[in-house]
C-alpha cells in the first residue's frame, strides 16, 4: 500500500462510521431522504447533514439532488457497493465471534451440479484440516450467487464459466481454473439411437428432449452445439432446473437429455440410462474458483488450500 493510499485510508477510518455506511446503502435503495428518515427514525435535515459529512469525508459528491430525490453519481455507486460489502463483512465477523464455540465460517456458493458432486469432498477436506472452521454452502443459480459474492455475503463461488477472459466483465473478481467439466447426452436404456456408433445433432434434434433451464450452463452449451452444427434447437417436452431430476426423467423414458458427466456416472454404471454417442461431443467447460480480488480474505485462503491451490 502506497503512502498516499495509507493516508487516505486513515482519513476515511477516522471520519466514517458504520451507521453512515448504512445511510449510503439505504439512500442507494430508496433514493430519498424521506424514506431513509423512516428507517433511521431521524429527521430529513439530520440525515442531509449526515450525508454531507460522508461526502466531505470522501471529498466528492456521492449523490445528485433533484426534484425526484437522490441519484448516485458514479463515485456514489462505487461507495454504495463498498458499503454493502463492508456491512456484510461486519455482520459475518460478528456472527463468527459470537458463536459458541467461536469459529471461522467459510461461505461457498455453487450451482447444484457442483454442490452435489464436487463440493462434498472439498468441504470435508477443509474441515478436517482446520478444527475451528465451519462451512456454509449456498446452492443456487449462478447470477444470484454472483450477486451474493459481490455483496460480500459469500466468500467464494465455484462454478463453470466462459473462457473469454471473465475478469474483463468485473475486474473486482478473480478466477482460478480448477478443472474442465464434461456433459454427456443420455437416453433411456432401450432407446434405438444407442445402437448407432455415431449420432449427428440433426438426428438428436428429431428426438424428444428433457432440457435444463434456460439460465443453466448446460442449456447454453447445448444451444451452442446445436447452433454450430446448423440445427434448430428442439422444443423440449419437459424443462427442469435440476440435472438429477432430468436424469431420473430420462431413466423413466421421457426423452433424451444432457447432464454433467459427474452426475450421470453412477446411473450409467447401473444401466439406468445409457450414453448416446453424439458427434461431435459437447465441448467441455472450465470450472473455476471465483472470489473478490480487492483484499486477501483469510477464508478464501483456507478454501484455496482445501482445493490444492497453494501458490
Amino acid at each position: 500500500m502506497t503512502a498516499t493510499a495509507l493516508f487516505e485510508t486513515r482519513h476515511l477510518v477516522a471520519r466514517l462510521r458504520f451507521r453512515q455506511l448504512q445511510l449510503l446503502v439505504e439512500l442507494g435503495k430508496g433514493g430519498s431522504l424521506r424514506k431513509a428518515s423512516l428507517i433511521f427514525n431521524l429527521t430529513q435535515p439530520a440525515l442531509s447533514k449526515a450525508l454531507s459529512a460522508v461526502e466531505e469525508a470522501f471529498g466528492f459528491p456521492l449523490f445528485l439532488r433533484g426534484a425526484r430525490g437522490l441519484t448516485p453519481t458514479p463515485r456514489g455507486e462505487i461507495a454504495i457497493r463498498g458499503a454493502v460489502v463492508l456491512l456484510a463483512e461486519l455482520a459475518h465477523m460478528g456472527a463468527e465471534v459470537s458463536a459458541d464455540p467461536a469459529a471461522t465460517v467459510v461461505r461457498v456458493g455453487a450451482p447444484p451440479f457442483l454442490a452435489q458432486t464436487y463440493l462434498p469432498e472439498v468441504l470435508t477436506s477443509l474441515l478436517q484440516k482446520n478444527v475451528h472452521v465451519r462451512a456454509q454452502l449456498e446452492e443456487g443459480k449462478v447470477p444470484h450467487l454472483l450477486q451474493l459474492l459481490l455483496e460480500g455475503r459469500l466468500d467464494a463461488l465455484i462454478t463453470s464459466y466462459s473462457t473469454e477472459l471473465p475478469e474483463t466483465a468485473n475486474p473486482a473478481l478473480h478466477y482460478e481454473k480448477l478443472f474442465n467439466f464434461e456433459c454427456v447426452v443420455i437416453a433411456p436404456p432401450n432407446h434405438p439411437l444407442l445402437s448407432a456408433r455415431r449420432v449427428s445433432w440433426q438426428q438428436l434434434a428429431e428426438e424428444s428432449w428433457v432440457m435444463p433451464a434456460h439460465s443453466s450452463m448446460v442449456r447454453r452449451m447445448l444451444e451452442e452445439v446445436f447452433r454450430r452444427e446448423g440445427v434448430f434447437m428442439p422444443i423440449p417436452v419437459i424443462e427442469s432446473t435440476s440435472p438429477v431430476t432430468n436424469l431420473k426423467l430420462v431413466a423413466a423414458g421421457a426423452g433424451l437429455s444432457a447432464v454433467p458427466a459427474t452426475i450421470a456416472r453412477s446411473s450409467l454404471a447401473l444401466g439406468a440410462v445409457k450414453q448416446v454417442r453424439a458427434y461431435p461431443a459437447i465441448p467441455s467447460s472450465p470450472v473455476a474458483l471465483v472470489y473478490r480480488f480487492t483484499y486477501e480474505n483469510p477464508r478464501v485462503v483456507l478454501l484455496r488450500h482445501a482445493l490444492g491451490l497453494t501458490n
